[in-house]
């Protein structure tokens, strides 16, 4: 089997600062070979000179300061961190893992189910573009069809429908006429909506041995003592009897479906 080149970090931020460019492909012609040349903006003076950059590299840095935002929206981080955050809250261990540790262990985990969808991205579109075979309405259309394919793989059909109603559109006659705008303001409800069906499935258990502490404490007739207290050592106990980290992260990675 043939060995690929590794896709090194600077591959992955241009890679996602060119997805998360959508005003850039507007505004890009079909049949243009290349972006068209973009006035200089001027952004302050030395002396007597004006201090100015190109308007394609103000639209650039401007991107990239929603790339936290827009990870939040397009990618599997929503569906983990809401499920990580039920569980924390399902054990009842206050603060413990801490958020940072759940957003790390998101952030990786997203990366790693994440990262074939953006391989097939580079591979199919940004690196053509920035080697100079491609143009940038092509080169657009073939490094976001991953996404598109991944996003509508977790899309429900009702989410789907109900948003392009708010749109003012009908049925749509395939996956590539669905607008993107639709398309991830559907993906954003579906994942919240399966987070909270797993999220409900993690509490079951977590919910039981709270109420037969509670009633072991009631028949016993320690009012005074926190049921939550008491039982927060079970949950403990149990949820590393069953390995429920790996357990958790595994069922989470599973959950996704394969474009």
């Amino acid at each position: 089997m043939p060995c690929r080149a590794p896709f090194r970090l600077p591959q992955l931020l241009v890679l996602l600062a060119l997805v998360l460019l959508p005003m850039l492909a507007v505004a890009a012609p079909a049949a243009a070979p290349q972006l068209p040349a973009l006035p200089d903006v001027t952004v302050g003076r030395i002396g007597d000179a004006p201090v100015s950059v190109p308007l394609q590299t103000l639209l650039l840095m401007t991107a990239i300061t929603l790339l936290p935002s827009l990870l939040l929206v397009m990618t599997a981080f929503t569906r983990i961190i809401i499920v990580l955050a039920l569980l924390r809250q399902a054990l009842g261990t206050g603060q413990t893992p801490s958020s940072q540790i759940l957003v790390g262990l998101a952030l990786f985990l997203t990366a790693l189910i994440m990262l074939p969808v953006w391989q097939k991205a580079w591979e199919a579109g940004f690196a053509p573009y920035l080697n100079g075979d491609l143009d940038f309405r092509s080169a657009w259309d073939l490094g976001t069809a991953p996404l598109r394919g991944f996003m509508l793989a977790q899309v429900r059909e009702t989410d789907l429908m109900t948003f392009a109603g708010l749109a003012g559109h009908g049925t749509y006659s395939g996956p590539d006429a669905v607008p993107f705008p639709v398309l991830v303001a559907s993906f954003v409800t579906s994942e919240l909506k399966t987070a909270f069906e797993i999220g409900f499935l993690i509490f079951i258990p977590f919910v039981i041995i709270d109420i037969v502490v509670a009633s072991v404490l009631m028949s016993m007739g320690m009012m005074m003592l926190s049921p939550m207290l008491v039982s927060a050592p079970f949950k403990i106990l149990l949820f590393v009897l069953v390995d429920g980290w790996v357990l958790t992260v595994g069922t989470l990675a599973a959950s996704f479906n394969v474009a």
